[in-house]
């Protein structure tokens, strides 16, 4: 199993998942973590630059751990095969540990969509 853990700073747990190009790898066997590595790809890559028809870095990952993502992006992921785990937890091995003993606490999800293409507004204006 491969679990990525969002993380720009490389520290702590990233909110802004679109964004993120930084991401530790963890490999998990037999229930432990066997491997972390830290993962970084171009802008061009990240959920919010590409599009959900290209390969992405993360296509063999089971699970990906943030500290925030819109329902659009929980989608993309769960499209993926990739189930999207929101937390407050802001530290990754913490994170990774407490997932694989059933002891992290999640959220949903961010109910607003990022939208690649704003539409101007057509309607009249307010008098």
């Amino acid at each position: 199993m491969k679990i990525a853990v969002a993380s720009q700073n490389r520290r702590e747990i990233t909110d802004h998942t679109g964004r993120c190009r930084k991401f530790w790898i963890y490999e998990i066997e037999n229930g432990t973590i066997a491997n972390k590595e830290l993962l970084e790809f171009p802008k061009e890559q990240s959920f919010h630059d590409s599009s959900p028809h290209e390969r992405s870095p993360l296509d063999d990952m089971q699970v990906l751990i943030a500290g925030g993502m819109g329902t659009g992006l929980v989608r993309r992921l769960v499209s993926m095969d990739i189930e999207p785990l929101i937390t407050t937890e802001t530290n990754p091995d913490k994170a990774v540990e407490d997932y694989l003993k059933g002891a992290l606490i999640t959220r949903p999800a961010e109910p607003h969509e990022h939208g690649h293409k704003h539409m101007p507004d057509k309607s009249p204006p307010k008098r």
